[in-house]
Parts: structure tokens; C-alpha cells; sequence
């Protein structure tokens, strides 16, 4: 390993301060995260000044956030990769403070959209481009590193919403939306500073011998292609129960409020499942996580569609929540496995974004099918349908052979 990192500092891999920087990584994201979340909150204050339907008071997740942060991966992943960490990051802290500050003075729901373009874009920063970096900061123990740092948006969607629902009630959504971008600026930016050391992997020549293009057949374009496709499959069948839930349960007779629960519990369960899931990646390596994974959600949205007792769905929800929640950073594993050091920023980003499609297609095409039959069975074996297309990629990976060196 040492012969191939051509004069860097080799020692920082896997050191007490390439934990520190994941430590403070997690927190970032954590802050950061937001962006993902806030908007989920305020909707029905918002709605609710701007007397509007509900449909058209989506539009600033829809078209704003998700939209922001899927561009924002692949745009920041890029730059990350050119720069260094701490150019996104600086980035993503400043449209964090100005999209949060400029949404709670739009004066109409325009506005408020492009202002949610900008906070997604901030949250970007925290996910895709932070799971790349901390990736080459770890050798022996990669796959737990970059769960950890991908469970930040979990984390965030457990402690966020509370705390955004409090200050709306008491305060209004406006000035709490003020507080949270005067919060990322004043905690992220000091944060920031542990990012200053430049990522040493990208410091490795291009021909040097870290890293070499395993043979699979086929082009390494091709295998990017597939990644990404893969990634589109695996979250259109995840969106049908993350963003159909809580309509499943009030259609149901449950009510909407225990599909609200459901859905608190398979964020709860996604964070031990990412966690769990770099533990395993460690082990088995990336392709195999990505097969145990999509097989499990198989499982899960095969129950959902076998099951619909109110305990049934509580119980399925959960597992479903420790089934799905290593897919994505497993396609960070396999970029590093796969890819040179290099390109991970960038790689690892697009293939995120693809990941943000596939939840907005599935949550659209779910709906659609729900228009379409009136009922949301047809819509869990479309989910399951897209998830055979992700276990086959990953099927056809794990028998085209592991790479023979992908070190760092």
C-alpha cells in the first residue's frame, strides 16, 4: 500500500485522526441534513398562508429540495474531487444559510421553490461528497466509515423534525427557518476547519500502482452506467413504502398518524442498518452488501404486499428499515473497489443522484399506479419489480469477478 501513495501521508489511514474527521463528518451531516427535512415539517403552515392545495405545496420539496440535492451531488462530487472536501463544504454551509434566510422571506411560493433549490444543494454537500471523502481516509475498516457517515441524514431525520415542529408552533415557520440557517452558519463553519487537510489519496499518480481497472468485460463506463441504473431500481422500489406509507395506512382505516409512526421506525431502523451494513462491507465487500441488501428489501416489500393487519405493517416497516438502509453507501464501497481514487467524488455523487431520481420516480410512479387501480398492491410489485433489476446488476458484478487491487 505504502509504495503506491507516491510521497503522501499514508500514516492518516485508518489513524486516531482519520476517526476524529469521521466523527466530525457525522456531525456535519447531521447539521446539514436538515435541508431534508424541515420542508416536511412547515408544509401545512405553509399551505396554510399561502391558501393553496396541498399538491401545490409540495412543489418546494418536490422541485426544489430533491431536485437541489440531486444536482448538488453530482456538481459538488465533481468539485470535491478537483479541490478537495472543503470547497463543497464551505459551499453547501453558505447556500444552507442563504436558501434557509431567503425561503423565510419569499413572498410567494416561487420564490420559496428556488430558495429550496439552494438548501438542497447545501444538504448535498453533507451526504455524497462527505461519503467519498471519508472513504479515502479508511483501508481496513472503509465499509463501517462511510455507514457511518451516510447514517448523518438519518440521524438528522430523527432529530430535526421535533425540533423544526416546536419553533413553528410557538414562533411560525419563517423566523424558524432564520434560526436554521443562522444555526448551519454559526455551527458548520467552525466545524469546517477539520477539512482543511487536502484528501492524500487524490495526491496518487495516475498510473501508480494503488490502483488497477479490474477486467470485468466490459468498459468502465459501462459499469458506471449500471451503477447508476442500479441505483435508480433500488429506489423506486424503496419510495413505494418511504413516501407512500402514511397514505397506505389512511386509505387502510389506520389513520395517518401510525403511518407518521411506521415511518419514524424505518428511519430508526436504517440507522443501525447502515451502521450494520459497513460492518458487513468490511467483511464482504461492497457487491455483496449491495446483493444481501436488495434481496432483504425483496423480502420486505414482498411482505408488504402479503400483509396489511396493522401490527403486520408495524413489524414489516421496521424490517424493512434494516433491510434497505446500507443499498445506497454500498454503491460508495463498489465506486472505491472499482474506480480510481480520483474520480470517487464524482463517481460517487452522480451515482447518489441517481439514487434521488429513482426515490422521485418511484414516489410518482406509486401515486400513479394509485390513481390508475385505486388500490396500492399493483404499486408494491412495480417496487418489486425495479428491485429484481438492482439484484440482477448486482448478481452479474458479484459473478464478473472482484477487482484485484483497489487499494485506498
Amino acid at each position: 500500500m505504502k509504495d503506491g501513495l507516491a510521497g503522501s501521508r499514508p500514516q492518516l489511514v485508518d489513524s486516531g485522526y482519520a476517526w476524529l474527521r469521521l466523527g466530525v463528518a457525522l456531525v456535519l451531516a447531521t447539521i446539514g441534513s436538515v435541508g431534508m427535512w424541515s420542508y416536511v415539517v412547515v408544509l401545512p403552515a405553509v399551505q396554510a398562508e399561502f391558501a393553496i392545495a396541498r399538491a401545490d405545496a409540495t412543489l418546494p420539496y418536490t422541485i426544489g429540495t430533491m431536485f437541489g440535492f440531486a444536482i448538488g451531488n453530482g456538481f459538488l462530487g465533481r468539485l470535491a474531487d478537483r479541490h478537495g472536501i472543503i470547497a463543497p463544504i464551505l459551499l453547501g454551509i453558505v447556500c444552507l444559510g442563504i436558501g434557509y434566510i431567503g425561503a423565510a422571506f419569499a413572498p410567494n411560493m416561487t420564490v420559496l421553490s428556488i430558495a429550496h433549490v439552494v438548501i438542497g444543494l447545501g444538504a448535498a454537500a453533507s451526504f455524497g461528497p462527505m461519503i467519498a471523502d471519508i472513504s479515502h481516509w479508511f483501508l481496513r475498516r472503509r465499509g463501517i466509515a462511510v455507514a457511518i457517515a451516510a447514517s448523518g441524514n438519518y440521524f438528522a431525520g430523527a432529530i430535526w423534525p421535533p425540533v423544526i415542529q416546536h419553533f413553528t408552533s410557538t414562533a411560525g415557520w419563517r423566523p424558524t427557518y432564520i434560526g436554521v440557517g443562522l444555526f448551519c452558519l454559526a455551527a458548520m463553519l467552525p466545524l469546517s476547519l477539520m477539512f482543511r487537510q487536502r484528501t492524500m489519496m487524490l495526491d496518487v499518480p495516475e498510473n501508480g500502482s494503488a490502483f488497477r481497472v479490474p477486467q470485468l468485460g466490459v468498459s468502465q463506463n459501462t459499469l458506471f452506467l449500471l451503477l447508476c441504473v442500479a441505483g435508480v431500481a433500488c429506489c423506486v422500489a424503496m419510495a413505494m413504502p418511504q413516501v407512500h406509507i402514511v397514505a397506505y395506512c389512511g386509505d387502510l382505516g389506520y389513520g395517518v398518524a401510525r403511518g407518521a409512526e411506521m415511518l419514524s421506525i424505518m428511519l430508526i431502523g436504517g440507522i443501525f442498518s447502515r451502521i450494520g451494513s459497513g460492518f458487513i462491507a468490511d467483511k464482504v465487500g461492497g457487491v455483496m452488501t449491495l446483493l444481501i441488501g436488495s434481496f432483504m428489501q425483496a423480502v420486505a416489500l414482498t411482505l408488504y404486499f402479503l400483509f396489511d393487519g396493522l401490527t403486520s405493517l408495524y413489524l414489516i416497516s421496521l424490517l424493512f428499515g434494516l433491510f434497505q438502509g446500507g443499498i445506497v453507501p454500498s454503491y460508495a464501497i463498489i465506486i472505491r473497489e472499482y474506480f480510481p481514487p480520483k474520480e470517487a467524488g464524482s463517481r460517487v455523487g452522480i451515482v447518489i443522484m441517481a439514487t434521488v431520481f429513482g426515490m422521485a420516480l418511484g414516489g410518482w410512479m406509486s401515486g400513479w399506479i394509485f390513481d390508475m387501480t385505486g388500490s396500492y398492491r399493483i404499486a408494491f410489485l412495480n417496487g418489486l419489480a425495479w428491485n429484481l433489476l438492482n439484484l440482477a446488476i448486482a448478481f452479474w458484478l458479484l459473478r464478473s469477478g472482484r477487482p484485484r487491487a483497489a487499494i485506498a
